[in-house]
């Protein structure tokens, strides 16, 4: 047990950065996205 705050951290850090990442990710793409012509969006 008194290792527990170690593995909390551990846990929050690591699923902060995937979801800070997953955001980044998201985040780019819509703006990259918006800059490509509607006839070369193969997925409109």
């Amino acid at each position: 047990m008194k290792d527990l705050g170690f593995i909390l951290a551990s846990w929050i850090i690591t699923l902060g950065s995937i979801g800070v990442l997953a955001l980044v990710t998201v985040r780019r793409a819509r703006e990259l996205s918006s800059r490509v012509p509607d006839e070369h969006k193969p997925w409109v």
